[in-house]
């Protein structure tokens, strides 16, 4: 059996400095995806839901390279103890930003695999959400 990786690209007609903007500042994320208390950086991190204010994901990031990459581990509570990985790669294209996600380590076998389908549809609506406030829409 092969490694499970949700690998998502989009591109985003912004800098890489204001895409970076809404990976690791706590009011951007906010508006596509979970807030933390504080601006992403190398250490550990918690998010929580917007609306409810409840704890939904932490982990450690464990690399912070202004404008190009950022990666950190995941869990969530469905997951139990079982961390994976979140890999954010930004690359400046003529008009803005190309974005990619690759989140790694994910549980594996066929008990596993609805928590990967929601994991996928979840990526999918937050960077549906990012690419629209980018975009002004």
């Amino acid at each position: 059996m092969t490694e499970t990786i949700l690998r998502k690209s989009i591109f985003l007609k912004a800098t890489p400095a204001q895409v970076w903007a809404y990976l690791t500042d706590p009011d951007k994320l906010a508006i596509w995806f979970h807030k933390p208390d504080t601006e992403l950086a190398k250490g550990p991190y918690e998010m929580f839901g917007v609306d409810s204010g409840d704890k939904l994901m932490w982990g450690e990031v464990l690399v912070c390279e202004p404008f190009s990459r950022l990666e950190y581990t995941f869990t969530i509570a469905p997951m139990g103890d079982q961390t994976s990985t979140v890999k954010w790669s930004l690359i400046e294209v003529s008009g803005g930003t190309n974005l990619l996600l690759s989140h790694e380590g994910l549980p594996q076998g066929a008990d596993a695999f609805g928590l990967t389908l929601a994991l996928d549809k979840g990526w999918d609506d937050h960077l549906a959400r990012m690419r629209a406030s980018a975009h002004g829409d």
